[in-house]
This record gives C-alpha cells, structure tokens and sequence, in this order.
C-alpha cells in the first residue's frame, strides 16, 4: 500500500498547473498498484492559529509545565495535523512560486506542523526528522522561467530550494522536483510546460 499525503498549495482548483502535473503523477501512482490518498487543500483545510496558546503551549511542554485545557486543545489539531505527515509514504506538493516563494497558506501548514514530537526530535545529539522513510514530490509552478536563458534560479528560487531545505529536516533526502515554468507566457508555452512536466511525472511513478 502507498499511502499519499497530496499538499494542494493553489487555490487555482483544476486551473493549477501544479495541480495538474501532481495528479498526473498520483494517477500514474494507482496504475501500479493500491493507493491511499490523502488530499490536505491549504484553501479549504481548517488550519488552526498557531497563536497565544499554541506558542504558550509550546513552552510549557518544553519546560515540562502541564499545559492549560486550552493548550491542550491547540496541540492536540497539531499532532493531528503532523500524524497525517507521519502516516504517509509519500508526500506530494503542488505548488505555485508566490513573490520568489511559497503561498502564505502553505507556510502556515508548515509552521504548525514543524514541531519537536511532531515531525523532528530534539536530543542531546541536536535535531533528528521524523521521515527519513518517506519520498517527497514537489510540483512547483512558475510563471516565468528560471536558470540558463531566464531569471537566476540561485538568487531568486524560495520556492523549491525551502521545500528542500523543510524536507530535509524533517530527514527527507529522496526528494525529486518537477518545475512547471513559463505559464504567464502564453498558451504554447504554458502547454508545452504542462506537457513536460505531466510526462516526466510519469515516468517518476513509473
């Protein structure tokens, strides 16, 4: 059984470039064999405020003070949130480049879900990721192109390289990234694009 964690960070529905190349990839998934998917749309997804009481919550369990009713119940969607994670074998992430980065929904996700017992653990030898048997996919969508010919990926990519560097301490190191670019060039190039990358998604499932 693999079981998918499927991240949708566009709120563009069946208009997402992204979307689309990382369903081409979960549909190339099912051919092979049984999968379990389980869909987390940052758009349409509850996420709790990690706000007074989590951030206070948070402390106290670090200092071993018992946490309020009120603590309690912030941490309690966090770890549900972060088992999601855990439970998976996969995680897949659509998303669109933001400003050089990443929509602010995916960050919130991501901030609730980076936490010591819930993704990493924290000891005398320093940090240790909690998914070290996992594959990660990210599908990130540009709208222009970067690298040889476009915009330089090194100065101006936080979008693929922070994923990387988030999965990799969370102890992710089989991450593989398919980048679907030029998508505010037009329809030849936004097609040819999709083109590419649902084929080399593909042949990723494969």
């Amino acid at each position: 059984m693999t079981r998918v964690l499927y991240i949708q960070a566009s709120p563009r529905g069946g208009r997402s470039a992204s979307a689309h190349v990382a369903e081409a990839y979960i549909d190339a998934l099912r051919k092979k064999g049984k999968v379990e998917v389980d869909t987390l749309d940052v758009w349409q997804e509850d996420l709790p405020a990690f706000d007074g009481p989590a951030l206070s919550g948070k402390y106290a369990g670090l200092s071993g003070t018992p946490l309020t009713e009120e603590q309690t119940a912030a941490w309690t969607a966090i770890h549900d949130l972060g088992r999601r994670f855990r439970e998976a074998n996969q995680i897949v992430i659509s998303v669109p480049m933001w400003n050089f980065g990443v929509p602010y929904k995916l960050k919130h996700l991501i901030d609730l879900v980076t936490q010591k017992d819930v993704t990493f653990l924290f000891g005398e030898s320093g940090f240790d990721g909690m998914l070290k048997s996992h594959r990660a996919v990210l599908v990130c969508a540009r709208g222009l192109g970067y690298g040889e010919g476009g915009l330089p990926e090194d100065k101006l990519d936080f979008q693929n390289a922070y994923l990387t560097a988030w999965l990799n301490f969370l102890g992710i190191t089989d991450i593989h990234t398919i980048k679907v670019e030029k998508t505010l060039l037009g329809d030849t190039e936004r097609d040819a694009s999709l083109e590419k990358g649902t084929a080399e998604a593909v042949a990723l499932a494969a």
